[in-house]
């Protein structure tokens, strides 16, 4: 298993009185495996996404990503296995407004101790990939949504990273963008074989993973396979013409 929790849960204090926003959490995710995570808003899902990348410590329980136990990391230890394992795509994209495409996509190469023309060359690939070759210079204020979540998608990828998280990463976009930028999520992360969880209120998206774990009131209340592993192979070929269609363009 990539993913282990035991036990998870998370408490906050409101009003001088404790809140309860997860509660017994206990889930396994597979190696290369896509999991969706659904569920009303309020009901949790942020919060373990949170927790599942070590972004925060639970109140009690724990979280292992291949067999290493965050919950017993520092602040530090956590952030630094966050550079060297898991990539993250953001709904509200995350871009440093004073840094071009290119510079965004080499912080994380930067943090993890990595320098040199073999970097560049890997986040210049990248933004290829995605189809930006030709915007690698332009500040985030120049580049529309989907642009921007798609240099964020070659920032999640610069690391090859084991896990890739994705909270909401379409909720800023229009249906025609943020279906494309799905096809590109899934077909990358099937070719460089990473674990993908992703949050949604999609559930045509949800659909397409090979799982879903649907929480309500800090609990999994239902948790469901799919059995659409050729849902995610078909991805890799959309991902294919989708960037091919995006460089033809860009040669333009």
């Amino acid at each position: 298993m990539m993913i282990v929790t035991r036990n998870l849960e998370q408490t906050y204090s409101s009003g001088g009185r404790p809140l309860t926003v997860l509660n017994s959490i206990e889930l396994s995710i597979e190696r290369e495996s896509f999991t969706a995570i659904v569920g009303p808003s309020g009901s949790g899902k942020t919060t373990l996404l949170g927790l599942l990348a070590g972004l925060d410590r639970p109140s009690a329980g724990s979280v292992s990503i291949d067999g290493t136990d965050l919950t017993a990391l520092t602040e530090d230890e956590r952030a630094r296995f966050r550079a060297r394992n898991i990539g993250f795509v953001f709904q509200q994209f995350q871009l440093i407004p004073t840094l071009t495409a290119l510079e965004n996509v080499l912080v994380p190469l930067e943090l993890a101790g990595e320098h040199g023309a073999h970097t560049r060359a890997r986040a210049e690939e990248l933004l290829a990939r995605v189809g930006l070759a030709d915007r690698s210079h332009h500040y985030p204020a120049q580049l529309s949504g989907g642009e921007q979540q798609r240099v964020a998608l070659a920032r999640a990828f610069a690391n090859n990273p084991k896990l890739l998280f994705a909270d909401e990463p379409t909720g800023n976009l229009d249906a025609e963008t943020g279906q494309r930028i799905i096809e590109m999520i899934i077909g990358l992360n099937q070719e460089q074989h990473t674990t993908l969880v992703l949050v949604t209120h999609d559930a045509e998206l949800a659909a397409r993973a090979h799982r879903v774990v649907r929480l309500a009131g800090g609990r999994i209340v239902a948790d469901t396979m799919n059995g659409t592993a050729s849902t995610v192979a078909a991805a890799a070929g959309v991902l294919a013409n989708s960037v091919n269609d995006a460089t033809r363009e860009s040669a333009r």
